[in-house]
């Protein structure tokens, strides 16, 4: 009896510094939303890139423009959303969106996530199109698997995943838009599903 009350006070030890170093109010509707937003900037580029079917799409030209207008777009409203949405469930669950452990997440993640982000500007202006896709994923990957380890297990896995899509992507580079749609799409609403199946219901 007296070893099992020990036992349960070190699992609730465990558990509270288990808590003290994660941040655990990433919000897995964010990134369904996320993903919703991805498919739709997808499927919008695919139009522009269709209406310009035949032409060459120059960095001056219009549509280049608004391409990357639209990855802007969907780039904030997935930060916005994801910044909004974390906060409630932070607020909901008595935890401060913004601690040591949170800044620790953030710092993790924009490292990597900078340095792509550079790296693909340099691509784009030296005119490696077709490895910009496959860059984009990996660095995201990086970024996710480095902040994993402040966060939840599953922010290890999508980064895991979207990893592996980017080396397949450098092979079918021609491909870029597609595995844009399986990475920053389909597998931001399939692990945020997950996340919110998991983490959400109850909160």
């Amino acid at each position: 009896m007296e070893a099992s009350k020990y036992l349960k006070d070190i699992q609730d030890i465990k558990e509270m510094m288990s808590k003290s170093t994660q941040f655990i109010s990433l919000s897995g509707l964010s990134g369904i939303l996320a993903g919703i937003y991805a498919l739709v900037g997808a499927a919008y580029v695919n139009y522009l890139i269709n209406s310009h079917y035949g032409r060459y799409i120059t960095l001056e030209s219009k549509t280049f423009k608004l391409i990357l207008l639209t990855a802007f777009i969907v780039l904030v409203l997935s930060l916005g959303t994801a910044y909004l949405l974390t906060a409630k469930k932070a607020k909901k669950a008595g935890e401060k969106i913004w601690n040591p452990t949170s800044r620790r997440v953030l710092i993790n993640f924009l490292i990597p996530l900078i340095t792509g982000g550079i790296f693909a500007l340099l691509l784009l202006k030296n005119k490696h199109y077709g490895l910009i896709a496959p860059v984009t994923l990996l660095f995201y990957g990086l970024a996710c698997l480095n902040a994993s380890k402040y966060t939840l297990r599953d922010v290890r896995y999508l980064g895991i995943t979207q990893i592996i899509l980017g080396l397949i992507a450098v092979e079918f580079s021609g491909y870029g838009l597609y595995f844009w749609v399986i990475g920053f799409g389909l597998c931001h609403i399939l692990y945020g599903s997950m996340m919110y199946y998991k983490y959400d219901r109850n909160i």
